[in-house]
């Protein structure tokens, strides 16, 4: 006879446990579970069967692997935070005895943790651990630079300290001087929530979302101590993650950071790069905003550059000696640094297309100008962009922080100024000067610098995106902008595209309609200008009645009276059905059928052969769906609604679209 087994101690209800059970087991508190589970990677679980997995009589709602907890105990943190509820109960049993200046000392010790040798917790053996090899480090960086872009720009709460503000930003500002230098920046885009920004790295795409600079307001239904664990975990990530790219490029770790630089807003112009020795690349410089920038000793420089051509000289003297290279074989291909064309083999193949030299490198884009930033604009993702694309000269309004390569508008080097202000018209007063009463500007109101171009924010992204530069005229100060598309959504065949034209979009029977709402807009105005001359046509017959009179005219005779009188009748009749047609349905009155013109007859016709043949195509389409099985069948329906759903979203875009382009050519 086997052994009887006991309930819960085999199958599902020993893979899971509780976390009620889980903390018991760790002799931890629940904040203190909930910071390791999230450092370390462990979330709840979902069993199958929640009867069999529970122990007790009440539901558990939270389960997690016993093996995952079982890892747990192993944790160095552990014996840290045990640790620290030890000092906690330390302090609290001092206080209980009334010995403060007991427990003031305790908690100096615990605050300064250098100097009493009990460092503090670090996560760097969690990072390692959680991240084996650096890619796995960059798939994840995300969330980790969304987050850390969001605590940068919160104002400091009991919540959120300070330091781990000031920190975030250090960070963040550090990663964005590799993307700088390295131009590693790809897209942009701006949304309603913020600012997208795509990397690659290392062949990774990186995507993360940056707020805009404005006063945040803290509310209090959000828990910072979950995202605050969050936020610790991303800062030892990312100063991982930073010190591996600096040193890939060959620069030091951390760059140097002037603190009161910082402190007067220059943000970016803060850091100085340093290169690890002095072979370092010129790329790999100090960012100074075009000015002096600090280099090798050039004597240094001086005698390396010796060394490094007495050693070419004497390898040019032994192939000398040597007597040169055989000549290559007549069958040997002799290299060239011609691009390889694929030609299709068989006659009729497919044409790929050809590689070719770029003409011009996107990373530096804006590499041979100078902008200058009006103090409207947002300076921050401005000057990071166009560092990004290569742009060296970056001015901008002292009100906006230091770090400018010059706070003089009207500095004659300026080939481009950002301005997002409308055009706006000047007050003069009795005796004034006629000032610009919204803005004090240097200049006059409208008045531009000749030989400078002058364009909006959305230059940049756009420009950044399409990897060209944009016709400024599109983007001139006042002017009706184009449309501001997302990079990352590819553009799918049959869906509605913002960047083609209408008529290349829209379907057979939305053509015939436009163009039959186009000629009945024309009738109506027709029809206007008809009744604006009602009166001169009144008075042309009256005097031709008066003529008549005069004339030998007798009248119609009885049978052709009776026979105008029922047309009369009739198509008063018919236009009365008209009119209530049009007032129930809301349209324009329609003109009589024979006032038609042959080209909207063809049309009419044209959107009645339409509606048969759709028609036709509708029964046959029934008939085919009854000869599949009812799986089958229901499949298909739910292939069709959901085909049927985007062609409704994409007409409802192209109907706004005519129509905004009607009030435009309006």
């Amino acid at each position: 006879m086997g052994k009887l087994k006991k309930k819960g101690q085999a199958g599902a209800a020993k893979n899971y446990i509780t976390r009620t059970q889980a903390v018991k087991k760790l002799q931890l508190s629940l904040p203190d579970f909930r910071k390791l589970c999230i450092w370390k990677g462990i979330y709840p679980r979902e069993p199958r069967n929640r009867k069999k997995v529970s122990k007790s009589a009440t539901a558990s709602t939270t389960f997690y692997y016993t093996k995952d907890i079982q890892y747990l105990l192993h944790e160095p943190l552990l014996q840290k935070f045990r640790e620290q509820k030890v000092l906690e109960k330390k302090i609290s049993r001092a206080l209980g005895r009334g010995d403060v200046s007991d427990a003031a000392r305790l908690e100096r010790n615990a605050a300064r943790p250098d100097k009493t040798g009990k460092p503090r917790y670090t996560l760097n053996h969690v990072i390692r651990e959680r991240y084996p090899t650096f890619i796995d480090a960059l798939r994840d960086l995300d969330d980790c630079l969304s987050m850390l872009f969001l605590f940068a720009n919160l104002p400091s709460t009991t919540a959120v300290p300070a330091k781990m503000i000031a920190r975030c930003e250090r960070l963040c500002l550090e990663f964005e001087h590799y993307l700088i230098t390295s131009h590693s920046l790809r897209k942009s885009f701006l949304s309603i929530k913020g600012i997208y920004y795509q990397a690659t790295i290392q062949g990774e795409d990186i995507l993360w979302l940056v707020p805009y600079k404005f006063n945040q307001r803290v509310v209090g239904d959000v828990d910072f101590r979950i995202m605050g664990t969050f936020v610790e975990f991303y800062m030892t990530l990312l100063g991982f993650v930073n010190y591996r790219l600096y040193t890939s490029i060959g620069l030091k770790y951390p760059p140097k950071f002037d603190q009161l630089k910082d402190d007067q807003g220059a943000e970016l112009g803060a850091f100085a790069l340093e290169g690890v020795n002095i072979a370092t690349k010129d790329d790999a410089k100090a960012i100074t905003n075009g000015e002096a920038e600090h280099g090798p000793d050039p004597n240094v420089q001086a005698e390396v550059d010796k060394i490094v051509q007495q050693l070419r000289d004497e390898s040019d003297e032994k192939a000398a000696e040597e007597g040169g290279a055989p000549e290559d074989a007549e069958g040997d291909e002799k290299p060239s640094d011609a691009i390889d064309k694929f030609e299709p083999v068989a006659p009729g193949g497919d044409v790929l297309p050809q590689p070719s030299y770029s003409s011009s490198d996107p990373s530096q884009l804006f590499s041979k100008f100078t902008f200058f930033l009006s103090r409207e604009t947002p300076r921050q993702p401005l000057e990071f962009i166009l560092r990004a694309f290569g742009c060296k000269r970056i001015g901008w309004d002292s009100v906006l922080g230091e770090g400018a390569f010059t706070t003089d508008e009207s500095d004659p080097s300026i080939t481009h100024q950002i301005v997002d202000r409308p055009v706006v018209q000047a007050a003069t007063s009795e005796g004034g000067d006629g000032e610009d009463n919204q803005t004090s500007q240097k200049v006059g109101p409208n008045r531009r610098y000749p030989g400078r171009v002058y364009v909006q924010p959305q230059w940049v992204w756009d420009s950044v995106n399409d990897e060209e530069l944009k016709s400024p005229e599109l983007y001139a100060p006042g002017a009706a902008l184009p449309p501001h598309l997302s990079p990352f959504v590819k553009p799918t065949q049959g869906q509605y595209d913002p960047t083609l034209p209408l008529e290349e979009q829209q379907t057979e029977g939305e053509a015939i309609d436009a163009e039959l709402e186009d000629a009945n807009g024309e009738g109506e105005e027709s029809e206007v200008e008809n009744d604006m001359s009602v009166a001169s046509d009144d008075e042309e017959e009256d005097e031709g009645e008066g003529e008549e009179e005069d004339g030998d005219f007798g009248g119609f005779s009885e049978g052709e009276e009776e026979e105008a009188s029922d047309d009369d009748e009739e198509e008063v009749t018919r236009q009365r059905q008209r009119e209530l047609e049009a007032e129930i349905s809301g349209r324009a009155v329609q003109s009589d059928k024979k006032n038609v013109d042959a080209k909207t007859k063809a049309k009419l016709e044209a959107k009645k052969a339409l509606e048969r043949k759709k028609k036709q195509e509708a029964e046959e389409l029934e008939r085919a769906k009854g000869m599949l099985s009812k799986k089958k069948r229901k499949l298909f329906e739910q292939m069709q609604y959901t085909n049927n759903k985007k062609s409704a979203e994409d007409l409802k875009l192209r109907q706004k679209r005519r129509k905004l382009e009607k009030e435009r050519k309006a």
